[in-house]
């Protein structure tokens, strides 16, 4: 018997506008890439958002101090994919130089570098990690989620600092539940190459690999974003117990601000690259039949 499928989204660093609009923005990105990338004309995908910015801010982002609202992407047709990407961007040069940072601060366990990249740039996540209240108050609500559809086939997409959440989460319940598996798991403009990150991961979790009870991960990052500068994540996490490897995707990721600003770190953009297009298109219901897409 075939088993109804469900997008579950977590989102990342900083605060946001209040949940029920940022649920409606991460479906709408979703929405605007299944139909411009894989020609659905009226795409139902169900969907279902993990919002944890409540936890660290005292209220939700007020509309006039919101600059990242979703705007769709002008014109029509299919989005820009990977292969159409720059070839060479500042990510790809600076990368080999944190590459060598990041040897040194896993080796020495001294990581002063990436202790000042996520006080000053990653303000939310320096806070899960030194925070255990915190951090348990934001797992317990993916973990939540995931348990309320343990019975659907999962595609779980986490951006940003929600990588680090549902790797956490996942890594706990391979041991804790077992028989809860996510079918895919999808990061995008993970910061899960920091040295101070994977350190965390390994005193937690042991080797960095790819959750047991994961059957596919796909990492998704745009050559201009910042968060995801580390370069490919696939070097740094081992396959998991079964044979599973996490594969490394290059996207664009064409978001812009009101004013005309790029911003290669947005959700929103991520959400409607033809790459994640093709992973969602499997877990959008068909109106037929009211079944997503065997895989």
């Amino acid at each position: 018997m075939e088993r109804p499928c469900v997008i579950i989204g977590i989102h990342g660093l900083a605060n946001k506008p209040p949940v029920d609009e940022k649920t409606r923005w991460w479906k709408a990105a979703i929405v605007e890439g299944l139909t411009r990338n894989m020609g659905l004309a009226d795409p139902a995908p169900a969907f279902e958002f993990v919002y944890w910015a409540d936890l660290r801010y005292d209220a939700p982002l007020s509309e006039d101090l919101n600059r990242e609202p979703f705007l769709p992407y002008e014109g029509v047709g299919p989005l820009p994919g990977g292969e159409e990407a720059p070839a060479t961007t500042a990510k790809d040069i600076l990368a080999p130089v944190y590459a060598g940072i990041d040897k040194v601060e896993e080796a020495t366990g001294v990581t002063l570098v990436d202790d000042l990249i996520l006080e000053h740039r990653f303000d939310d996540l320096w806070h899960y990690h030194a925070e255990q209240h915190f951090a348990r108050q934001v797992r317990a609500r993916l973990i939540e989620r995931l348990r309320a559809f343990r019975d659907h086939r999962i595609l779980l997409v986490a951006h940003s600092m929600g990588s680090v959440i549902a790797y956490d989460v996942l890594r706990l319940l391979e041991h804790e539940e077992p028989s809860l598996r996510v079918d895919h798991l999808v990061t995008a403009a993970a910061p899960l190459s920091l040295a101070k990150v994977k350190l965390k991961f390994e005193a937690e979790h042991g080797a960095l690999r790819v959750p047991n009870n994961v059957s596919a991960w796909t990492n998704l990052a745009d050559g201009k974003d910042v968060v995801a500068i580390m370069g490919a994540v696939s070097a740094d996490y081992g396959m998991s117990d079964f044979g599973v490897r996490m594969t490394d995707r290059r996207v664009v990721n064409l978001y812009r601000r009101p004013n005309g600003e790029a911003n290669h770190h947005k959700s929103y953009g991520y959400l409607r690259t033809p790459e994640f297009s093709r992973i969602a298109y499997a877990y959008v219901a068909d109106r037929r039949r009211a079944t997503c897409t065997s895989t």
